[in-house]
């Protein structure tokens, strides 16, 4: 039996409410769900839950070169980085952002990471596992009323992180 994470259990939640704000559940099956999710013990419970919901993971690989996103770009609920060699910089400070929370996921074999919040945007970097590395940040950790919040995870065994808010 797999344990549950809260940020697994996060993610179901959000999956169900995003489904129904889409038309896709209506509100006997929204309440169902959320039950199922947030009573959930295991991730077997979790599955069935989710297991027809679209999850909109944009993923990004590359094996030595850079991932950057700037400007005006559309930032999905779940981004996945994966760079064995490369360099990641992601500024979503003039980015559209539908989403109130977003997960981005790292998976760095070397290299390093920046990722640019706007002003007033929250991140949470405590699922990011790291080995010989640096990770500093900068923006509230808390998440606040109305703002952005970034949920950062992945794994960065020789890398460095900085998560900060754009500057003025």
């Amino acid at each position: 039996m797999n344990a549950l994470s809260d940020m697994d259990r996060e993610r179901a939640v959000e999956l169900v409410q995003q489904a129904y704000a889409d038309g896709r559940l209506d509100p006997a099956e929204l309440e169902q769900r959320l039950e199922r999710a947030l009573t959930a013990t295991s991730s077997h419970e979790l599955e069935p839950v989710v297991a027809d919901l679209p999850d909109e993971a944009v993923v990004l690989s590359t094996t030595g070169g850079r991932v950057t996103r700037t400007g005006d770009w559309q930032v999905p609920r779940r981004l996945v980085i994966d760079s064995e060699y490369g360099r990641v910089r992601l500024d979503l400070s003039r980015a559209h952002v539908p989403h109130a929370r977003i997960g981005i996921e790292l998976r760095l074999g070397y290299g390093s990471a920046t990722i640019i919040l706007p002003a007033g945007a929250s991140a949470d970097i405590d699922g990011l596992r790291t080995g010989w590395g640096r990770v500093t940040c900068t923006a509230a950790g808390r998440p606040r009323p109305g703002e952005l919040h970034v949920q950062v995870t992945g794994e960065m065994p020789y890398g460095r992180l900085t998560v900060r808010t754009a500057r003025g």
